[in-house]
């Protein structure tokens, strides 16, 4: 038994006619392209978010705590990186 159900989208002629031709030139159907599209379009927006909530999270770490480093020691260290003399990240300031 399958846990699958069928949506509907509505697109306008042109945007079927490019699914089917692109289906055609790589050997897929219009179906198997949006399945895809939509995959990818969900894998991406949630990346998206995770990553605002990291953000927001750290924004919400900081004004609690006030620590951060400084823009000019992250570009010094940022300037070791691929280098011989490269260390581990600055630490945080109060």
């Amino acid at each position: 038994m399958s846990n699958k159900t069928t949506t509907g989208v509505k697109l306008d002629e042109a945007t079927r006619t490019r699914l089917k031709n692109l289906g055609k030139l790589k050997d897929r159907s219009p179906h198997w392209l949006m399945k895809d599209a939509i995959s990818r379009y969900l894998d991406n927006e949630e990346e998206v978010e995770r990553r605002n909530q990291e953000a927001d999270a750290a924004w919400k770490e900081y004004q609690k705590t006030g620590q951060s480093v400084s823009h000019e020691a992250m570009m010094q260290w940022f300037d070791t990186w691929g280098t011989d003399k490269e260390g581990q990240c600055p630490p945080t300031e109060s």
